[in-house]
């Protein structure tokens, strides 16, 4: 992951756009609030990116923790968002701090494929410590092995001549193949899981999951999960 932190800590073109990246977020927002389940739940986004519409989450719920481990983009979510009480910015290693139980609903999108199966996986071992027993997690925008890149190409064309930037898509699409994203994808590779084995994964952690209908973002071509502990549902069933 540590490659890919220094990428996002650069000044990347992953964005095509100031357009493409506000809408990006806007969008990102509006999905996590589409998750959660009361004003006074406690929500963590596990390397939240520059979460430029943080405070519009922060509305919708009691506490928000942006947990970001690239040091630039921390400062910058710092300086956005100290004067907001309801949002706290941590790095990612001071999680181990949080209070076991103590989180509400923890948010993981576009963040897997830049992880190895094993940092993912001891992710969702902490996510699971931290979850209240209510708790759920989500985990979005994962890539399919089955999909290749021009699904995505297109995908985000569209999503682009719905915006209004068009232009810049098609212009940013060859600033990205030549840049240093190709250089660090031919490098380390991003990570694609199937249904099954993202369910399989999720089963390891202690979570029982279900993949949502409507991925998080804007590429249907991706895919969503939902995870709760997994005595939850024995339980459930138990009573």
């Amino acid at each position: 992951m540590n490659d890919w932190i220094d990428y996002y800590d650069s000044t990347h073109t992953i964005y095509v756009s100031r357009a493409h990246r506000d809408e990006h977020f806007r969008l990102i927002a509006d999905n996590i609030i589409g998750f959660i389940s009361s004003p006074g739940a406690v929500v963590l986004d596990y390397a939240c990116g520059e979460a430029l519409f943080a405070a519009k989450v922060a509305d919708a719920c009691n506490k928000l923790i942006l947990a970001e481990p690239a040091p630039g983009v921390r400062g910058r979510l710092v300086a956005r968002f100290s004067p907001n009480i309801k949002i706290r910015v941590r790095a990612l290693d001071e999680l181990k701090y949080l209070d076991a139980g103590s989180i509400d609903l923890a948010v993981m999108i576009s963040v897997a494929q830049y992880m190895t199966p094993k940092e993912f996986g001891d992710a969702l071992v902490m996510m699971k410590r931290l979850l209240k027993p209510t708790g759920r997690l989500v985990v979005g925008d994962i890539l399919d092995p089955n999909v290749g890149t021009l699904p995505d190409v297109m995908t985000l064309l569209r999503f682009a001549s719905a915006q209004g930037f068009l232009k810049d898509a098609l212009i940013g699409l060859i600033r990205t193949a030549l840049s240093d994203y190709r250089t660090v994808r031919q490098k380390v590779g991003l990570q694609r899981y199937s249904e099954h084995d993202m369910l399989a994964l999720l089963s390891a952690a202690g979570f029982v999951a279900t993949r949502s209908q409507v991925n998080v973002g804007h590429n249907p071509s991706r895919m969503t999960f939902v995870a709760r502990h997994a005595f939850d549902r024995m339980g459930d069933l138990a009573r």
